[in-house]
């Protein structure tokens, strides 16, 4: 008999539609309009509740689309409802990834209200976020991502951001840095640009990206950490537990685990393991679905999701990795949406998205490591005290949200 799931992300579409048209944009339906129904809410967090498969602690991940194309009140009526149906056992995170463009101080008092996590896709200076982050009518989107930005700094709500590196910001650390100390963001994630779905990236096409990006990663963490204003960089302090953990076991990848993280789209559909699964078109693979929630009990979602070819194949890509990957128990077997897009196959190995966010960074803080303890061997009259990395819990993101 199985192990019941773990669930501890639900990543939640209140519409796939967005208001901008970005290059890198993976998301199939971004045009269309549909909006949550409250009544799937309901029903969706009523099954998850009453399943006892929910971890102590739940974040809801408002994404895969632009979320704040959706009134506040939608917001404070879903939120307002699931803490009804929350059981004193439960706490629920809610937390948003949003181009910023739309943010006001109605937005602000609803992440004051309810402690949001809030996430600003933002590239960089302007020349870097416009050549990618533009409007539908082919503008950029820079000035009023900024104006968003200032507008929670004014009312004091904790943001980070999360840049993607795309082929001209991967040489130039320095300057992005430069740029987020002038405008104090001092919270940092970067993606290094992906080709999923219809969308292939050309930084691919060069030689040496895995050393191209490790020298970025190595110079910006470095350089920021130096600067003593930076709080947190994601792909480094989320690195750190994973690597030096006080026990043996293996890193718990939510992507590879049934229902670990669970996706439900505007209409009720759901998936499960990699969120942008949700929404894309794949006949073997049943289009990644494994039931609707309006219609279907979690029970038998689980059952479809164990049954699957999706969970079958997911598997045996994390088994081959366990098998040959010295990077193993960091990362636990990979993310299956790069594995399907990269190499053709949910049960294949090693991908350049791994080596980027997996094995650059667990690299770097092992070199840093050694560093530091051959400076203890140096000098051993004076050792200095551990200190764990800031992350700030409201607003530290998923390691996965573009």
């Amino acid at each position: 008999m199985p192990a019941p799931p773990q669930i501890g992300i639900v990543v939640l579409q209140p519409t796939a539609f967005c208001n901008i048209n970005c290059t890198y944009c993976y998301l199939p339906d971004r045009d269309s309009k549909h909006v949550l129904a409250q009544t799937t809410v309901e029903r969706l967090f009523t099954e998850l509740f009453a399943s006892g498969w929910a971890l102590p602690r739940i974040t809801v991940i408002w994404h895969a689309g632009e979320p704040l194309v959706v009134p506040v009140n939608f917001y404070r009526d879903a939120f307002s409802l699931i803490e009804r149906l929350r059981p004193p056992s439960v706490s629920v995170v809610h937390a948003f990834q949003t181009n910023g463009m739309l943010i006001d101080a109605d937005w602000c008092a609803l992440f004051r209200d309810w402690e949001v996590g809030v996430g600003i896709s933002l590239d960089g200076p302007r020349e870097l976020h416009d050549a990618n982050r533009k409007t539908r009518s082919g503008a950029g989107t820079f000035d009023r991502t900024m104006a968003g930005i200032r507008c929670l700094q004014a009312e004091g709500i904790p943001f980070h951001v999360i840049s993607v590196l795309s082929a001209a910001s991967l040489d130039r650390p320095d300057e992005l840095l430069e740029f987020y100390l002038a405008h104090d963001i001092d919270q940092i994630c970067f993606n290094v640009e992906e080709s999923e779905g219809s969308h292939i990236s050309a930084l691919f096409d060069g030689g040496d990206l895995q050393g191209r990006y490790e020298r970025f990663l190595r110079r910006f963490w470095h350089a920021a950490r130096a600067s003593g204003r930076v709080q947190f960089v994601r792909e480094i302090d989320l690195a750190i537990p994973r690597i030096f953990r006080p026990s043996e076991s293996d890193a718990h990848n939510t992507q590879v685990e049934p229902l670990a993280m669970l996706n439900v789209d505007s209409h009720g559909n759901v998936s499960s393991f990699s969120p942008e699964l949700l929404g894309l078109k794949n006949a073997d693979y049943g289009d990644f679905l494994l039931g609707n929630i309006n219609r279907d009990s979690l029970s038998t979602i689980y059952e479809n999701c164990l049954q699957s070819a999706l969970l079958r194949d997911i598997r045996a890509g994390v088994m081959a990795c366990q098998a040959e990957c010295d990077y193993f128990s960091v990362c636990g077997g990979g993310a299956p949406i790069n594995k399907l897009f990269e190499n053709g196959s949910f049960a294949s190995t090693k991908t350049s998205y791994c080596k980027l966010t997996q094995i650059v960074p667990t690299d770097l803080v092992l070199e840093a490591y050694d560093r530091l303890e051959q400076s203890w061997t140096d000098d051993s009259s004076s050792f200095p005290q551990a200190e764990s990395p800031a992350v700030p819990q409201a607003s530290a993101p998923s390691p996965r949200m573009p």
